[in-house]
């Protein structure tokens, strides 16, 4: 059983950079892959960005590509170094966690955070 608790959300203007940290209890952390996931009001939820179990490799959406980076530490603490923001980028942020494969990354995931808010102001 994994517990996730997203922060640093908030209210950013266009262009600017916002790091969303994702952190994770239980004792079986390093076993999952993990991912963020975003979703706009009225969209479904969509996959952004995921690191696997030892953060070896990644994978991003291509709407996020060279402007967000996924990384984590062994403090059970997975982070989101969000860059360039656009308006579109504007959604409540999710961390996910679970036992993906490095071919698989975009899913599907076990354990999932409540979100934190992104809003880009233009």
């Amino acid at each position: 059983q994994v517990q996730l608790a997203e922060s640093g959300g908030g209210l950013v203007q266009v262009g600017g950079s916002l790091r969303l940290s994702c952190g994770a209890s239980g004792q079986t952390f390093g076993t999952y892959a993990m991912a963020w996931f975003r979703q706009a009001p009225g969209k479904e939820r969509e996959f952004v960005a995921a690191v696997t179990r030892f953060g070896g490799s990644t994978y991003y959406a291509d709407s996020v590509k060279d402007r967000f980076t996924i990384s984590r530490d062994n403090a059970r603490t997975v982070y989101l170094q969000m860059n360039s923001l656009k308006p579109e980028d504007t959604s409540v942020y999710y961390c996910a966690a679970g036992r993906v494969t490095a071919g698989r990354l975009t899913g599907p995931y076990d354990y999932w955070g409540q979100g934190t808010q992104v809003t880009v102001s233009s």
